[in-house]
């Protein structure tokens, strides 16, 4: 699939900000199913300074300087995407309990040729600020993770549940809302379902980080696409030992294929939000976004 990705952020505030530092990460990445091209970063006042540089997980960061005073910012990134489908492993995984085995600390001496692959991947074991171990997410993810049970099968069927026992309200969730809260109440949007999915998965001793992107949309039928009403998207990757990272979309029950771009990926949402920085003025501000994923032949 060829796209032509446009991704709009737009602040206007109360009072006038006099100085702002930012970081963007607003580039997609380049990968073996994602190549991009012609990619570009406009920035409105001008930035007085601007840099790129890499993450600890390689996503691409822009960081900006304003001096010039303003009361409105806009950074607009665009892209021309193609993207390749991606098949499930055809392999027979191990059983749950092996995987988790292999990511426990000082397992590396006794698995030295896997010792490797295992080490990036244990770091998302770990808790992070969106996503923390709980008893309460490890009964939850065990009625797909039963005793031995292989691992492939048993995420795709934790990943369908969460499609199918929760529903998608985005009036019900803020950025701040516990995981626990949203695995009671059984709903959230693709963020929150991200960070269950995470959390649930690390308290079985799994490694799962966050992935942040686009999902390309369709309109209802005999509508025509409205332009800026797509949406950024979060899904999560699961790593699977001898193969590497698998993609599942908790949000739709499915697994990721040529209409997701990928953005980029760490911990939870906090090591990849779009935009942020800090600010001397403005007061209270208006934020608006516009995301379009256009199909191009």
């Amino acid at each position: 699939m060829k796209y032509l990705l446009r991704h709009t952020t737009r602040y206007d505030y109360e009072t006038s900000v006099t100085l702002s530092h930012n970081e963007a990460r607003l580039l997609p990445r380049n990968l073996p199913w994602q190549y991009c091209e012609n990619t570009q970063l406009s920035i409105t006042p001008e930035p007085l300074r601007q840099q790129e540089r890499r993450d600890f997980f390689g996503n691409q960061v822009v960081y900006f300087t304003l001096q010039a005073i303003h009361t409105c910012l806009e950074v607009t990134v665009t892209s021309q995407v193609t993207t390749q489908p991606r098949a499930l492993p055809d392999i027979q995984t191990p059983a749950w309990e092996s995987a988790a085995q292999l990511l426990a600390p000082g397992n590396h001496r006794h698995h030295p040729v896997k010792a490797a692959a295992c080490l990036e991947a244990r770091l998302f074991t770990l808790d992070s600020p969106f996503a923390q171990k709980q008893a309460e997410l490890t009964d939850f993810a065990q009625q797909s993770f039963q005793p031995q049970r292989p691992l492939l099968p048993a995420l795709l069927d934790f990943n369908q549940r969460i499609f199918e026992e929760f529903s998608y309200d985005p009036d019900f969730t803020t950025l701040a809302t516990p995981v626990l809260e949203v695995l009671e109440n059984r709903r959230g949007v693709c963020q929150d379902f991200a960070h269950l999915a995470i959390a649930a998965l690390r308290s079985l001793g799994l490694a799962a980080r966050y992935v942040s992107g686009y999902l390309e949309t369709q309109p209802p039928p005999g509508q025509e696409k409205l332009l800026g009403a797509d949406a950024s998207h979060a899904w999560v990757s699961v790593f699977i030992p001898d193969y590497g990272w698998l993609e599942i979309d908790p949000t739709n029950g499915s697994t990721p294929n040529e209409r997701y771009i990928t953005l980029g990926w760490g911990r939870d949402y906090s090591d990849v939000t779009p935009l942020k920085g800090v600010m001397n003025g403005g007061g209270r501000h208006q934020l608006n976004v516009a995301v379009d994923v256009l199909p191009q032949t």
